[in-house]
């Protein structure tokens, strides 16, 4: 066998086992590839990318129509990041829905609240983004501010015509998401709801200017992060480095 290359980097994983697998949920819609028009679980690129550049395993997770097996695919993830998508139904916290509020997906819906749970209970550690921290907080028992320009005043959390935006963030310094990011943040931002009540065991821990809650953590919980900005979407990847090497078990 030839020499070693001196200087080149080790794996990660061949200090301390098998990269983890990461769970990332995903949406059902109508797809379109070559001559095929079918419904296609989806989910953009830029969440897997970020996981493998963590050094993670990405596994996409459809939103099933049963919830049979949820505690056995838990028990075979390392850790879960619950994407971005379509806005959740208002019923499910109690409100009728707003004229501009998107129309339910009841399927994931269902889907990711039971994963949530199930990823709670097992104390798993999860990255939820978006949609994602929203159906946390719903999960929580909490509610939401359906229309968020009504809210504010202004549309900088979501600017028009499907673009994303940007913003700085003040961060709670004590918080596990203020370890890994510091006091400050500027985020990548695209969301029209947000947080009214916060869910059980939840503390907000990131702020807009206007005072729109950013980012949740699960108290408790060995790592259950919610933040509503797109990290996928930014060059700053550091919370998926941080699940990652929980999910490792470092």
């Amino acid at each position: 066998m030839g020499e070693a290359i001196r200087g080149a980097p080790e794996p990660r994983a061949a200090a301390v086992g098998a990269p983890p697998l990461i769970g990332v949920t995903t949406c059902l819609e109508p797809a379109r590839w070559s001559e095929w028009v079918r419904e296609a679980a989806l989910l953009p690129v830029t969440y897997l990318r970020s996981v493998e550049r963590a050094g993670g395993v990405p596994v996409m997770l459809p939103p099933t129509a049963g919830l049979r097996g949820l505690d056995a695919l838990v028990e075979g993830l390392g850790g879960v990041v619950f994407a971005g998508g379509a806005d959740l139904d208002p019923q499910l916290y109690g409100m009728l829905r707003h004229h501009q509020t998107g129309p339910p997906q009841p399927q994931r819906d269902r889907f990711e609240l039971a994963l949530l749970r199930a990823v709670i209970d097992a104390d798993l550690p999860f990255l939820a983004v978006g949609r994602g921290m929203q159906a946390l907080n719903v999960a929580r028992g909490g509610a939401l501010v359906q229309q968020l320009p009504e809210a504010v005043g202004h549309t900088g959390h979501c600017p028009p015509g499907g673009m994303y935006g940007g913003h700085t963030v003040q961060i709670s310094p004590s918080s596990r998401i203020g370890k890994i990011l510091g006091e400050t943040a500027q985020v990548v931002t695209g969301h029209h709801q947000a947080i009214a009540r916060l869910g059980k065991g939840l503390a907000a821990v990131a702020w807009a200017e206007d005072q729109v809650v950013e980012a949740v953590e699960l108290q408790g919980h060995r790592f259950g992060l919610g933040v509503q900005w797109h990290p996928e979407e930014g060059e700053d990847r550091r919370l998926f480095d941080a699940l990652v090497a929980e999910a490792w078990g470092r």
